[in-house]
């Protein structure tokens, strides 16, 4: 093999450690609360804050995601369903992942400086918050709430990066993504709803059954969409976000007809394509509506 393709598929190898394109999970929220962030300026805070956004939430999902599967590595060797994890499998070592965490924690705690003071101070809070998501599941059945705090706060720290100060807008959007984790997480946590009982992990699934777990799931997502209703009002987005919000209540709605018609082998079909397009469709009707304000004042 040659030096090219070698680091190719070194590249690629660690990007499916770390799930890199699960990355488009939160990153859109986040660019989108930067964009409303920077509306006076058609959106756009310049590029250094773009880029140093960009490097902080990469660094810290990629910071997250390795401590999980390294805080997780004896039971991915125990569950079928995971056991063909890297570290489970040996594909990738120990050291080298721990390496990872040090070097991407300290990237997020880097960009995070050269953004301003604010995100500087609050940044090692942050980086607890999204690592500690990991080990919920071995004493609460509401670790679903925990990814989603984690992940909520994407478009504050956005925020934060543009303007140092907070306001309803990013505090509902943050809101809005905690109870779109929590619908989601819990749907895919049905696919180890056997094994987290036998192994003594905790889940709402666990605790309140398939059934109950689905309703729950059904209601913190139609929740998050009223939020996101509301967020469009405040900011006086029009036709375009409204599109938009009907595209997401379609596809929230064939994700729980998915998650209660099909088999579990739907779960990662629901749980990635459709999530990524909710996330995808909210960037970009955002984007739309802060980029070319002339489409509010045709309505």
């Amino acid at each position: 093999m040659n030096p090219v393709s070698r680091i190719i598929r070194e590249i690629i190898k660690w990007g499916e450690f770390v799930k890199f394109s699960h990355t488009v999970f939160a990153l859109p929220f986040a660019l989108a609360s930067m964009l409303v962030a920077a509306k006076d300026n058609r959106g756009w805070p310049g590029w250094r804050t773009f880029l140093l956004i960009l490097a902080a939430m990469v660094c810290a999902r990629t910071c997250a995601m390795t401590f999980n599967r390294i805080v997780d590595r004896k039971f991915d060797k125990l569950n079928p369903r995971t056991a063909s994890r890297h570290l489970a499998t040996g594909a990738i070592s120990l050291w080298s992942a721990q390496a990872l965490l040090l070097l991407s924690g300290g990237g997020f705690l880097l960009a995070a400086y050269f953004i301003n003071t604010v995100c500087f101070v609050l940044s090692p809070v942050a980086l607890f918050v999204v690592c500690f998501y990991s080990l919920t599941k071995r004493f609460t059945d509401y670790t679903h709430v925990y990814l989603g705090v984690a992940l909520g706060l994407a478009p504050i720290g956005a925020w934060l990066a543009v303007r140092e100060s907070l306001g309803l807008s990013p505090v509902l959007l943050s809101i809005s993504v905690v109870f779109w984790l929590i619908g989601f997480d819990i749907i895919y946590a049905m696919q180890d709803h056997e094994f987290d009982r036998q192994h003594g992990l905790h889940s709402v699934v666990v605790a309140w059954g398939v059934k109950n777990a689905l309703q729950a799931a059904f209601l913190s997502h139609m929740i998050m969409w009223g939020l996101l209703a509301i967020f469009g009002f405040i900011e006086r987005f029009k036709l375009v976000y409204l599109v938009g919000m009907c595209l997401i209540f379609v596809a929230l709605i064939l994700e729980h007809w998915l998650a209660r018609k099909r088999s579990l082998k739907w779960i990662n079909y629901s749980f990635f394509r459709l999530n990524a397009l909710i996330s995808l469709v909210f960037l970009v009707v955002t984007a739309v509506e802060i980029i070319f304000p002339w489409w509010r004042t045709r309505v």
